[in-house]
């Protein structure tokens, strides 16, 4: 399993090359750093496993200096947005009993959940 500096690395690495191939934008480890608000030498560490990952604020800050999505970051950090959290505070065995349903089931299965109950259709 890939750890969240392996991946976010490989992510940097894959944004930079394609970055240079047309010409546009930057991700080398300083500019993503400092388009986080972070030191480049706390990233390097990050993208080593040396350091563990940040703060959801810093993941999120990570996420849109790499044009990834935040929860995909979250995810791999080991953390949960706090939004999210603040929902399952509110109704904890209801949201258990619902991810540890869905866990297995294909995403278009959960898409269309997801649909029916946003649309009423239930």
């Amino acid at each position: 399993m890939t750890s969240f500096g392996q991946y976010l690395r490989q992510l940097r690495e894959t944004r930079h090359a394609a970055a240079q191939a047309a010409d546009v934008g930057r991700y080398t480890l300083r500019s993503v750093a400092a388009n986080a608000g972070l030191e480049p030498s706390y990233l390097s560490k990050i993208e080593r496993d040396i350091q563990p990952p940040p703060s959801e604020a810093k993941v999120r800050a990570l996420a849109e200096a790499l044009g990834e999505d935040a929860d995909v970051l979250l995810a791999l950090a080991g953390k949960v947005s706090g939004d999210l959290l603040e929902a399952i505070r509110k109704r904890p065995q209801l949201f258990a009993h619902i991810i540890r349903e869905l866990k297995d089931m294909p995403d278009h299965a959960v898409l269309r959940i997801v649909r029916e109950v946003r649309d009423g259709q239930w």
